[in-house]
């Protein structure tokens, strides 16, 4: 049993293993996708194998579409050469229950893999061929928030923008500016309209592509280096649009526990790459069985019918209300309060967490009591029904090797957003009172009290990577736990999304930061109480 067009041939032998096939004609398909492609995909990670491509793989069983998709990665090219095209495209998506059982499927709706390398002529010849066609309806993106970045964080520009900048829509070398050479393509062939669709997990992310689009327009255009009138089509929404998308789905690093189950059924040539640039890929991914993607219906060439895969197609401000509600109430500040108490007490799994009654009860009431309150109902998922999933079968799921250390990396940077929004909600309400809040202002205590990188059993351990955690470990440093430094930290609204003083809660954090640091055992005894 292999994962390639010949490999998959004998059916009969993969559904007397669980497995789920194609059920469409693979080579009408590949046909019609290559003379008219309506997707491209630019991020061959494993968010797109295990989601979008399980998409399009259920509308072409279904008899939605009659073309699968092209992918295209613009940044580790060995992924396409090492990965995709020895499998002929095709790869297995075990989902991950959390029940403890697995659903295994074999998909094959990747008709096209290109490496976006403006040295590799053959491919990138085949992107401009692309790009030039009427029938391509969307152009999507997961290539991390990062990946839209013209400069880094000291504003140096990020390697070879400056040159793109220079040179204008010819063989360029950053991976926004192959992007933009791309749509200057279109532009250059009929101003043929097109929706580019960030699906990255970041806020407003159609805004962030369309940034590093427009900069490259416009410099282009400034210095002379492109076809007059090519900054006008960026900014014509009948033409280009950015939609906004709401994306969330768990997919781990392909785990060797799943590749485990994969070879026992008898599926060869599993072993994963680690590419050059330090990328791990495998034949297999492994993901969560919860997923949304939530998109604005902004699309100049039309689109395919994926709302009969589960998508949700509806307008910003609602994609908006759907990003703040798993952000700041019902998904993220579970995950972060879960990430600090677990590095404290000495977890290694997020859904081992939920087995300890003090944290699940916790868990309940940050969301149900104190998030919940504050939502604005997005109307086309209920926010209650969010967390229930959340609470009941997402985190506890015992097969996602998700830990509290990795969710505990940048927290300084996430408590504003997951923390601070809810308490401006309850400031901003007359019906409610801020004093009643008791899991938020233990969140940030505990926060306090992991910065200090010892766990509740006295034992030092390695705190996350974090931009500011050098600065703010220093403010609860053990010789003057309550001194006056605590007090500064407690006044950064950029940490903490409003001044705690201000908002009356910065006693509560500090009565709950001086129980957290009598000891052996106080964090403990502290959940308990609660």
């Amino acid at each position: 049993m292999k994962l390639t067009k010949q490999g998959i041939n004998n059916t009969t032998e993969w559904t007397s293993k669980g497995y789920s096939l194609p059920e469409f004609d693979r080579a009408k398909v590949e046909s019609a996708t290559k003379a008219d492609p309506f997707w491209i995909h630019f991020g061959a990670g494993n968010i797109f194998r295990a989601f979008q491509a399980n998409v399009v793989q259920k509308l072409l069983n279904d008899g939605v579409l009659d073309r699968g998709l092209v992918v295209a990665e613009g940044y580790d090219y060995e992924i396409i050469e090492k990965m995709y095209r020895p499998h002929d495209n095709i790869g297995a998506l075990v989902t991950l229950k959390s029940n403890g059982t697995v659903e295994k499927t074999v998909v094959g709706s990747i008709m096209e893999a290109l490496a976006a390398d403006t040295d590799n002529l053959t491919d990138w010849s085949r992107l401009l061929e692309i790009f030039r066609k009427p029938s391509l309806q969307m152009v999507t993106f997961t290539i991390t928030e990062k990946g839209y970045l013209l400069r880094n964080a000291a504003g140096v520009m990020m390697p070879g923008v400056e040159d793109d900048f220079a040179a204008g829509p010819v063989l360029p070398k950053s991976y926004i500016g192959k992007v933009v050479t791309l749509l200057h393509e279109r532009y250059a062939n009929g101003e043929l309209p097109v929706a580019m669709v960030s699906m990255d997990n970041c806020s407003h992310n159609g805004d962030k592509l369309y940034a590093a689009v427009k900069e490259f327009a416009t410099e282009w255009e400034t210095r002379g280096v492109c076809k007059p009138g090519f900054l006008d089509y960026i900014d014509n929404p009948s033409k280009v649009s950015f939609p906004w998308t709401m994306i969330d789905k768990i997919t781990p690093r392909p785990d060797a526990k799943i590749e485990k189950i994969l070879a026992d059924d008898g599926i060869e040539q599993l072993e994963p790459v680690i590419t050059s640039k330090k990328t791990y890929v495998a034949p297999f991914v492994n993901a969560e069985e919860c997923q949304y993607l939530v998109i604005e219906d902004n699309f100049p060439n039309g689109r395919p019918e994926l709302e009969k895969a589960g998508l949700y197609f509806t307008d910003r401000a609602t994609v908006d209300k759907v990003e703040k509600m798993k952000v700041c109430t019902c998904l993220n500040p579970l995950h972060t309060f879960l990430a600090v108490s677990g590095c404290l007490l000495g977890y290694t799994l997020i859904a081992d967490e939920m087995k300890d009654p003090d944290l699940l009860r916790l868990v309940k009431r940050l969301g149900y009591e104190e998030g919940l309150p504050v939502v604005v109902d997005p109307g086309i998922i209920k926010p209650r029904d969010f967390i229930d999933e959340v609470v009941n079968i997402r985190i506890p799921n015992p097969f996602m090797p998700d830990t509290p250390q990795r969710i505990a990396c940048d927290t300084s940077q996430k408590l504003s957003i997951r923390f601070g929004e809810t308490i401006k909600g309850y400031l901003a309400r007359p019906d409610l009172d801020v004093a009643n809040l008791k899991v938020v202002p233990l969140v940030f205590a505990l926060w306090l009290r992991y910065l200090q990188a010892i766990d509740d059993n006295g034992n030092a351990f390695e705190l996350s990577p974090d931009p500011l955690i050098d600065e703010c470990k220093q403010y609860v440093a053990l010789r003057e736990p309550q001194g006056p430094r605590v007090d500064d930290l407690l006044h950064r609204t950029q940490i903490f999304g409003v001044d705690l003083f201000e908002a009356g809660l910065a006693d509560k954090v500090k009565e709950y930061f001086a129980q957290l640091t009598q000891g052996n055992g106080s964090v403990r005894k502290l959940l308990q109480s609660l």
